[in-house]
């Protein structure tokens, strides 16, 4: 038997040294250690030896298995290492060239105009707060002085929700449930836990169920600002809004202020700027007129107030609030909205 597997191991070296390419080395492999191979049908041979040679002839075919192995495996760095030699003789390289630049992500055109918002309040003041996505209808409409009778709720139609006992709700009253169509709620919600005074912006998605068109989605980003104090005037309303807009988009910029009815400020103003896009020469975006409203916005109503539990004696301030999808499009020429969620690189990635 140690004839035999000494005979083996001879029979191996002899093949080795006559293998010229990686084929040969694969066929060789097979031949000794595959299944119908040389030494592995040698392995299954020792069961039938007398039992005091067993251990000795299994010990001495697993080393020979092991070297085989080896030996392979140093065959195969050979090749491989002679393939790369060939391969750099007939193909020159430039070490000296620079290497492939990695591709990079690129923030959102609307996550960039909201950073720009967010710094430049933060410069006037104004604290950054998040309220929920999914709201109850009092905060949404009635403590906003929008009742259920109230016309104005003709200009949101409203994703409506179920309750579902398995979600966890940030409100334990039994009020529907809606996905909110601005961002206005946070007004309530922090007057309900803050003293005055205070300036806040609050930034967010929205949801309303309306057509599209060039210059409306029915899901979009908005941007909240409050400002409540004892001696907060039209003068402070005034001051904040033209300073952002200058600072937004240039000192050299048009404006335009027209009266405007929103139900949860009184009285309401419009703040309108010259139509980056076409530069006031008429577009679908601002449907021909030259003008892009761009912030509503006027002196919290007393109503709102009383919600909050605030004195309207006691206290005064304005609210206003921007979409940022529309700043972007007049801050980045940007002629449809529609394009910020269409998933289109070519777009994105010009930013």
């Amino acid at each position: 038997m140690l004839i035999q597997l000494i005979q083996l191991k001879k029979t191996f070296c002899e093949n080795l040294s006559q293998v010229k390419t990686l084929e040969d080395l694969r066929i060789l492999k097979i031949n000794f250690l595959g299944r119908r191979g040389k030494l592995t049908l040698f392995l299954r041979e020792i069961s039938t030896f007398p039992k005091g040679e067993r251990p000795s002839m299994g010990r001495q075919a697993n080393f020979l298995k092991q070297k085989i192995e080896a030996e392979i495996k140093v065959k195969v760095r050979e090749f491989e290492k002679k393939e790369i030699e060939t391969k750099l003789k007939k193909e020159w390289i430039d070490v000296t060239l620079p290497a492939p630049k990695q591709s990079l992500g690129y923030l959102h055109p609307i996550t960039k105009v909201a950073r720009i918002i967010e710094t430049i309040f933060s410069q006037m003041g104004f604290e950054k707060v998040c309220g929920p996505e999914i709201e109850t209808e009092y905060y949404n409409f009635d403590a906003l002085n929008i009742p259920e009778s109230h016309p104005a709720r003709d200009m949101w139609d409203t994703f409506w929700l179920k309750r579902d006992a398995n979600i966890r709700m940030h409100t334990n009253d039994t009020n529907k449930l809606l996905l909110r169509t601005h961002t206005s709620p946070m007004q309530i919600r922090y007057m309900e836990t803050h003293q005055p005074p205070f300036r806040i912006i609050v930034p967010g998605k929205c949801f309303r169920h309306e057509a599209t068109d060039a210059s409306h989605e029915h899901t979009f980003y908005q941007v909240e600002g409050l400002m409540v104090g004892k001696n907060v005037t039209l003068v402070n309303l005034k001051a904040v809004l033209e300073g952002f807009v200058k600072s937004f988009f240039g000192k050299d910029l048009k404006i335009r202020w027209r009266p405007g009815y929103f139900p949860f400020v009184e009285p309401g103003f419009e703040l309108d700027v010259t139509c980056q896009v076409c530069l006031g020469k008429g577009c679908s975006v601002c449907k021909k007129t030259g003008w892009v409203e761009v912030i509503p916005c006027g002196m919290v109503h007393p109503n709102v107030f009383k919600a909050a539990g605030f004195s309207k004696d006691k206290y005064q301030g304005f609210a206003f609030g921007m979409g940022l999808d529309r700043m972007a499009m007049m801050k980045y020429k940007i002629n449809d909205i529609r394009l910020f969620h269409s998933g289109d690189l070519r777009f994105l990635k010009q930013f």
